[in-house]
């Protein structure tokens, strides 16, 4: 359904440098999929989803929709912002305090020209677990609980009927009594309207629940990705090893040194390697340091990029 194929995305930087946000990534979303987009703040997660959004111009590459090319002239964005569409992280901060819940989610249709205002906006509240629907017309956001909130987000989204839905940290805000809720609203989306998503997230945790592929992202690239249960049962990458070794039934807590590098200085070499355990620990090959890795393929088959992992793999052979 969505796929960015050899995608950069580039900013301006201190001086004549250029920080490489997104700097090679293939990546698709099929259809009633749900791909869970994972690594640290500054990875570069937003960015990518913006630029899959085109709200972002990639600097090369390019995205695509249902197989065809992403075009960015005002109409073609029109169209395609039908089918995919964002749902925020904050929805105390995406909602307007001073429009009702009712405009909040008739804004969509209103901008689309859609007809049936008042029954699109009924059956979008509803899909989205606020029921009965005309209950929460006059609401403000202030009135609601904060599930309630991300539920008037989420139906604002469905109001047009959109394939795919790309969720920024969707449940990052919320009480943790209501993430399961929310987390259940959006399976069930997916096996009711065979809606395809993109959840961007840093928790590990949600995208076991939730995913069925996931993709590890680290300075701009992807480093691991392939099915849920593969990925987080048998991790690779000692990035993801890392990623995992937070949650409470880890029992090894593996303590990256440092943040990220600037991305107007992207290490020589594999990218992770100044804070890679497996170097640190002299497990590392020279190549970790020396040797750039290949930009992994859009593919559903587990993959990694890696020289250690790469290594054990031949070995095991």
């Amino acid at each position: 359904m969505l796929e960015a194929t050899d995608l950069h995305v580039e900013f301006s930087g201190r001086g004549s440098r250029r920080a490489r946000a997104v700097d090679g990534v293939n990546l698709s979303v099929g259809a009633g999929e749900i791909v869970a987009l994972v690594g640290e703040s500054g990875c570069g997660k937003t960015t990518l989803a913006r630029t899959l959004l085109g709200l972002e111009r990639p600097t090369s590459g390019k995205i695509s929709y249902d197989g065809t090319p992403l075009s960015y002239s005002g109409r073609s964005l029109r169209t395609f912002r039908r089918q995919v569409q964002l749902v925020l992280q904050d929805p105390m901060g995406s909602l307007n305090p001073r429009h009702t819940v009712y405009e909040a989610v008739a804004e969509g249709p209103r901008i689309h020209g859609l007809p049936d205002e008042e029954a699109v906006v009924s059956s979008a509240l509803a899909r989205a677990g606020l029921r009965p629907p005309e209950r929460f017309f006059q609401r403000y956001p202030h009135e609601l609980s904060g599930g309630q909130r991300q539920r008037v987000v989420i139906a604002g989204a469905l109001a047009l009927d959109p394939k795919v839905l790309i969720a920024d940290e969707p449940v990052a805000s919320l009480d943790a009594s209501v993430r399961g809720e929310i987390l259940s609203l959006l399976l069930r989306l997916r096996d009711d309207l065979g809606l395809s998503a993109l959840v961007v997230t840093h928790d590990l945790g949600l995208a076991w629940n939730i995913a069925d592929r996931i993709a590890v992202m680290y300075l701009g690239r992807i480093v691991e990705s392939g099915p849920t249960e593969h990925v987080l049962k048998d991790p690779q990458h000692p990035y993801t090893q890392a990623l995992l070794s937070v949650l409470p039934e880890s029992p090894n807590r593996i303590v990256l040194t440092g943040e990220p590098p600037d991305p107007t200085r992207i290490p020589t070499g594999c990218r992770f390697h100044p804070r890679c355990q497996l170097v640190a620990a002299g497990k590392g090959t020279e190549a970790c340091t020396t040797q750039p890795l290949q930009v992994l393929p859009a593919t559903t088959d587990p993959q990694v990029s890696c020289h250690v992992a790469d290594l054990v793999g031949r070995d095991r052979k």
